[in-house]
């Protein structure tokens, strides 16, 4: 009996340590997002390659998706430099933990309810066409997976660089491996591309950037 005892407190003392190590998750990655805040810890940033653009909000992004971003950079598939070279230095763990911080960061959006506005026929009818909201959920700020990014108001000229991205073939510089996202882009022109990306920068989102000192 004392034996079984014994097992029992030893199993909750090894649950609630886990419990602890996964709540300090957000904590650790607040450390290692020293290396983010360069660019998305200044509002209005932009970079310049492969053309001049805002970098993107990431503050409020679901974790998950920051994971699976990271790691396509690291991978190759999503093809950026910069983003490759720091994703490369990462671990799964380095990942998961700025994932688990960013999602959080900056506290629940103040407009994420608001009603969205009503797209012109035009764009209704591309948001239709690229059937946009089955993954990226209703007003394309709720995704039906974790893993899919939140699009509502982020920058338009990001999405549209983003977009151009999923067309673009046989470049070792530039360019998205998603096949789902190329089938979806490569009907566009790149004049819908940009109605596109503007109408859903308009929406009300939880995407934010939060001002960061450079110097911690």
């Amino acid at each position: 009996m004392n034996k079984a005892l014994s097992m029992i407190f030893a199993l909750a003392a090894v649950a609630g340590f886990s419990a602890a190590a996964s709540a300090q998750d957000a904590k650790a990655g607040e450390k290692k997002a020293a290396m983010c805040i360069g660019c998305h810890g200044i509002p209005g940033y932009q970079a310049s390659f492969p053309e001049i653009h805002k970098v993107p909000m990431i503050s409020g992004q679901s974790g998950k998706y920051i994971v699976a971003a990271l790691n396509a950079y690291k991978k190759g598939e999503r093809k950026h430099p910069t983003m490759r070279g720091i994703a490369a230095s990462l671990t799964d763990q380095d990942m998961a933990d700025l994932g688990a911080f960013y999602e959080t960061h900056g506290g629940p959006a103040k407009n994420a309810d608001a009603p969205a506005p009503t797209p012109p026929a035009q764009v209704a009818e591309l948001l239709k066409k690229g059937n946009c909201a089955s993954c990226h959920g209703e007003n394309l700020n709720k995704p039906i997976d974790p893993s899919y990014p939140k699009l509502a108001g982020q920058h338009a000229d990001y999405l549209y660089v983003a977009l151009k991205a999923y067309q673009t073939e046989n470049n070792s510089q530039v360019g998205r491996a998603n096949a789902i996202m190329a089938g979806m882009a490569k009907p566009f022109s790149h004049a819908e591309l940009k109605l596109l990306a503007n109408y859903i920068a308009s929406l009300p989102g939880d995407l934010k950037t939060v001002p960061e000192s450079r110097f911690r």
